[in-house]
């Protein structure tokens, strides 16, 4: 995440059924083992600029038959101060569905090898989903001198291969001048078995006006396997 907010990527969520009737089913397909390797041309997280070279990622995901996921991933990062390193998440959580409508509740945690770039970041992640439509709402603290709550709140919506998602950044819940609202449109597609491209274009709108919008033009790729 660096400087004021960055990083990715659970969609996670609650919803209280009150029903009996309502029948609950984990989302995941098949339990196991995977791990995944990738790059994107530059990484930019939530609208915020996490590095403007080349950065290249690793990972590795356990879910269960019942729902249960989790995992830890680990890109590299810099900043324009020249402070640089490896940014390493810890991810664990439930996703399920209920009569039609999937369903998530997880954590987040966000390190860097390097106190020079960022502060760690823990957040509670939560998401709805209907009809390609997916509603999400992480709430986080910032570990810095002194501990600072912001909000992410998002929409997106999939169809086929493309994706859409609109969302707001706000790095102080208590104060609007940090908040940045981005607009990010996607595309990816299968290579080849295990292996994806993408594309994306993502629109960055800071809300302080002294900073202009910035467009970035993404291009990724990334293997995915099984471990176990």
């Amino acid at each position: 995440m660096k400087s004021i907010f960055k990083f990715n990527k659970l969609f996670v969520s609650l919803a209280i059924a009150s029903s009996a009737s309502l029948t609950l089913a984990p989302v995941a397909a098949q339990a196991g083992v995977t791990g995944n390797i990738g790059m994107v041309s530059n990484y930019v997280f939530r609208g915020i600029e996490q590095k403007n070279s080349a950065s290249v990622s690793a990972g590795l995901d356990y879910e269960a038959d019942s729902g249960i996921y989790v995992g830890t991933w680990v890109g590299d990062v810099d900043n324009n101060e020249g402070d640089s390193g490896l940014e390493y998440d810890f991810y664990a959580g439930w996703a399920g569905e209920v009569e039609g409508v999937s369903l998530g509740l997880g954590g987040t945690y966000y390190g860097y090898t390097e106190a020079s770039f960022d502060s760690p970041y823990k957040e509670l992640n939560l998401s709805l989903g209907l009809a390609g439509f997916t509603l999400g709402y992480d709430k986080g603290v910032y570990e810095s001198t002194t501990d600072i709550d912001y909000s992410h709140v998002y929409l997106s919506y999939e169809i086929n291969d493309f994706s859409a998602t609109y969302a707001v950044l706000d790095g102080d819940l208590d104060t609007k001048d940090d908040a940045v609202s981005y607009l990010d449109l996607g595309y990816s597609t299968e290579l080849s078995k295990g292996l994806d491209g993408s594309v994306n274009y993502i629109y960055s709108m800071p809300e302080d006006s002294a900073n202009d919008p910035s467009p970035y033009l993404i291009f990724g790729i990334s293997k995915s396997f099984d471990i176990m």
